[in-house]
């Protein structure tokens, strides 16, 4: 039998440790990933509002890109794939959590410019309808935004964030049927080809593109392709911003290139708000996160288990959430910019004993009139779209980006390419006044929430004044009523629209709207439910990632 020299055999039995280490780690990641829910991601995951732009984002983070380069490529990929949501002419909220924890906002809605129309808010209109002018162009803040964001957490080149739009807008795209059967509305259509913005979404004919139809963008193109080369600047400072000022000029608007100099992107730390075992993080005023924890703070307080489903506790879960609504409908005048203001506005809004008083309010047996919840009818409006980001470094990044209302106020600007916000009119039965630099009251929400476990889920949605309802009740079904992630965004959705009706998405419990018209709430026949909500949950390791349905959106990770 032969012999082995001592540091021989010792060789042999290190080799063989390291072996069966290599052998266990193996078997502990197969158990791992085959915890993991069908569907699911281990590393990084986007959900954008359409198929295609969940994966330029997701292609960005496998270049090695971080979550804010992923979330900047996807939203520059909707401005073509939903261009009536948002665009480089808008501006948006988006909510980043580091790998550390720290979560900071960084806000660049729209803000008034300093010269606008003095008797504006009497435009105002007093039906649900579009506002169309250039008398409602806020100055558009998106791209020094992602310039900021960029700034602080991009990894990729900025140039290469713009290469997948640039190639889409010029060689274009077949048409988004999300965006042909919008454009098929009769009231949509006649909206856009009375407009400018026909010189996009018309055929020769000046009829609309259908869905057989290749939608291009070349002059957007063009002018993204010199923002990339140039940096932001090239559009604030620089010729892009002379022609887009030039053409706002040409349809009587008030922006000028000072407007667009002195734009300031906002960073703040964001607001910390307990549920229960959970934080959320959320933007704080002008943006909607203060109704949202509101409701939700509001609701924590009814035990919600996912019994509360069952039978007449289910009638009674949406009559809670119903009464929230309109007490929070009563709040939203306390929502305005508070570099204007004095007065504080949204505080008590997350304050414990308010809300104790409000949800003593709550009756489980009766509804009440609209001063009972001390609120004035405002307008309500559709717009916006989400995006939600997870890389594999644990950033996490809400973006939530808008022109406002669908093609914001139908502005296009031929020189440029760009479509124009109508963000002013969010001020609208919200303000009694409006000043130079302000920003408008939003519902936008970008919110990011963390459990004690050190799960994650970061949410958001768009639909304009169904943001609240639809992100609200996909974070109460997520957390409190047993739903997997894409169970909880795919439920039908109860809308309390601005004068305390309730209105159903179709496909909602009709025992329960049985049940909650006994109780005295009046039914509305609000039609438009473009309510839609896109988020990423990490927990356990696993990454879900849901993009909403209602407008076909299909996430996408690795």
């Amino acid at each position: 039998m032969a012999r082995y020299k001592p540091w021989l055999l010792c060789c042999f039995i290190l080799a063989g440790l390291i072996c069966a280490v290599a052998v266990v780690c193996l078997c502990v990641a197969t158990l791992v990933d085959r915890g993991c829910p069908s569907g699911s991601f281990r590393h990084a995951a986007v959900s954008a509002d359409s198929q295609l732009c969940s994966e330029v984002g997701r292609d960005i983070l496998q270049q090695g890109g971080s979550a804010a380069d992923g979330a900047i490529a996807a939203l520059l990929c909707t401005s073509v794939v939903n261009p009536q949501s948002m665009g480089i002419g808008g501006g948006s909220i988006i909510t980043i959590r580091n790998k550390t924890g720290n979560v900071e906002v960084y806000n660049f809605r729209e803000t008034v410019p300093q010269t606008y129309k003095p008797d504006l808010l009497k435009d105002c209109p007093t039906t649900f309808r579009m506002s169309t002018g250039p008398q409602w162009i806020g100055v558009p803040g998106e791209l020094r935004g992602y310039w900021a964001v960029h700034k602080q957490y991009g990894k990729l080149p900025w140039a290469k964030l713009f290469e997948p739009t640039i190639r889409l807008a010029r060689e274009g795209i077949d048409m988004p049927p999300f965006l042909a059967n919008l454009l098929n509305n009769p009231l949509v259509r006649n909206h856009v080809e009375k407009s400018s913005l026909c010189k996009v979404f018309c055929n020769k004919n000046k009829t609309i593109l259908g869905e057989n139809d290749i939608l291009k963008f070349p002059k957007l193109a063009e002018t993204m392709e010199i923002i990339a080369k140039q940096g932001a600047e090239a559009f604030y400072t620089g010729k892009i911003g002379h022609d887009l000022i030039a053409d706002i000029k040409a349809t009587g608007g008030t922006l000028t290139m000072e407007d667009l100099k002195s734009f300031k992107v906002r960073v703040e730390v964001a607001w910390t708000v307990p549920l229960g075992d959970t934080q959320m993080h959320i933007p704080p005023p002008p943006a909607g996160g203060a109704i949202l924890a509101f409701i939700l703070k509001l609701m924590k307080g009814f035990s919600l288990t996912p019994s509360s489903l069952d039978g007449y506790q289910k009638i009674q879960t949406y009559h809670h959430y119903i009464e929230a609504a309109k007490f929070a409908n009563g709040q939203k005048r306390n929502i305005f910019d508070p570099v204007f203001n004095g007065k504080k506005g949204a505080d008590h809004l997350i304050d414990p004993s308010f809300i104790n008083r409000i949800r003593e309010r709550i009756l489980s047996n009766t509804s009440h009139d609209n001063s009972y919840y001390n609120v004035k009818p405002s307008s309500d409006h559709v717009g916006t779209t989400h995006v939600s980001v997870l890389d594999e470094d644990g950033l996490a990044v809400s973006a939530t980006s808008t022109i406002n209302q669908l093609f914001g106020g139908t502005i296009y600007s031929p020189r440029t390419g760009i479509i124009l916000n109508n963000e002013l009119s969010d001020f609208c039965q919200r303000a009694d006044t409006v000043r130079a630099g302000e920003q408008p009251p939003s519902s936008m929400t970008p919110v990011i929430l963390e459990s004690k476990s050190g799960g994650l889920l970061v949410i958001g949605g768009s639909g304009g004044s169904m943001i609240t309802s639809a992100v609200a009740l996909s974070i109460m079904n997520r957390l409190w009523l047993g739903m997997n992630l894409k169970d909880a965004i795919a439920a039908p959705i109860v809308f309390v629209d601005s004068t305390n009706n309730v209105n159903f998405e179709p496909g909602f419990d009709k025992s329960v709207k049985d049940g909650l018209k006994e109780l005295g709430h009046k039914y509305g026949d609000w039609k438009y439910f473009f309510n839609v909500v896109n988020a990423v949950e990490k927990e356990n390791g696993c990454i879900a990632a849901v993009s909403d349905s209602r407008k076909r959106g299909v996430s996408a990770g690795y």
